[in-house]
């Protein structure tokens, strides 16, 4: 089977997932006494609502080849951006700075991953932008919360740019024996973590006791399990679609389930600093970007570099 077949397989098989899932969502509600509503069943259904849009741009991103998925997270990341630095500490003398951020770094990085040059992608932004960015800052003479301010836009640029292009920069792998199919990775990586994290919403409201970070995330480990056993579950089902084999689709499943809730605690805790419940109202009802694609962020780099080191 082509490449192609096998995208158009995987989301019709994606598709079949959720409208089994929506059922079970809608049959939730149907039991609920008139007039009343369920936290946990109206949050489970707010992202299932967001997987259907996430499946939808992502597959046709994925037919589109790596301009395509490159562009899609481009466009991602300068929204992930933005949602950060809303709510991190600016003055008018980071201005240039940002806009250099927004409008050059950004961009040059999607453009080096769609090249492929390596080794650009994988330093401009922890190397050269991080020492650049400062110096346009401090020549514009303000000192006031001067590392706060630069270590809030430095942070930025880390999880909504260089995180983010990973998830295209896996089509740039040289995979032996894999040639043609890198797309299928970036495929496996999403379903995987994003399974895996809906389990642990779903099971750890419903039967969890032991809070993993109290005061800063409600996940709970008996959530935590769950979620990892499904993405190892569901990484064991998709191993065809990988070079890895059972057993590596396995451990690159709990790898990325893993460091994607490890991702997502750290986000709840940075918006519980900043005193908001999302990172903004871009979806209607789910919050931002951020809020959608937290545990990807910290999972794509991890999931690329094992990649990189084992499989090239």
């Amino acid at each position: 089977m082509s490449t192609t077949g096998e995208l158009i397989l995987l989301t019709l098989g994606a598709f079949g997932v959720l409208i089994v899932m929506t059922v079970i969502g809608d049959a939730a509600r149907l039991r609920m006494p008139q007039g009343r509503t369920s936290v946990m069943v109206e949050t489970y259904m707010t992202r299932v609502q967001s997987w259907w849009a996430m499946v939808i741009l992502l597959s046709l991103a994925l037919l589109l080849g790596v301009a395509g998925v490159s562009l899609l997270f481009a466009v991602a990341g300068f929204a992930a951006l933005r949602e950060f630095l809303t709510l991190t500490t600016k003055s008018r003398a980071d201005h240039w700075a940002l806009a250099l951020g927004f409008f050059v770094v950004l961009p040059l990085q999607f453009i080096f991953v769609g090249f492929g040059w390596a080794g650009l992608f994988t330093v401009f932004v922890p190397v050269y932008a991080f020492l650049l960015l400062p110096v346009i800052s401090a020549l514009r003479g303000n000192s006031d919360r001067f590392l706060m301010r630069v270590a809030e836009t430095q942070w930025g640029l880390m999880i909504a740019v260089y995180c983010l292009s990973h998830v295209p920069a896996l089509m740039t792998l040289n995979i032996d024996g894999y040639g043609g199919r890198e797309v299928l990775l970036i495929a496996f990586l999403v379903i995987v973590v994003q399974a895996g994290d809906l389990v642990d919403l779903y099971f750890g409201r419903r039967f969890g006791r032991r809070k993993i970070a109290p005061g800063i995330s409600p996940k709970t480990v008996e959530g935590v399990l769950a979620g990892l056993a499904a993405a190892v579950a569901i990484g064991a089902v998709l191993n065809w679609i990988t070079p890895f084999g059972l057993w590596g689709a396995i451990g690159m499943a709990a790898a990325a389930s893993t460091s994607g809730m490890a991702g997502n605690i750290v986000f709840a805790a940075i918006k519980r600093d900043r005193g908001v419940r999302d990172w903004s109202h871009l979806i209607p009802g789910q919050g931002g970007l951020i809020d959608q694609l937290d545990s990807v962020i910290f999972a794509a780099p991890i999931f690329y570099h094992l990649s990189h080191l084992v499989w090239t």
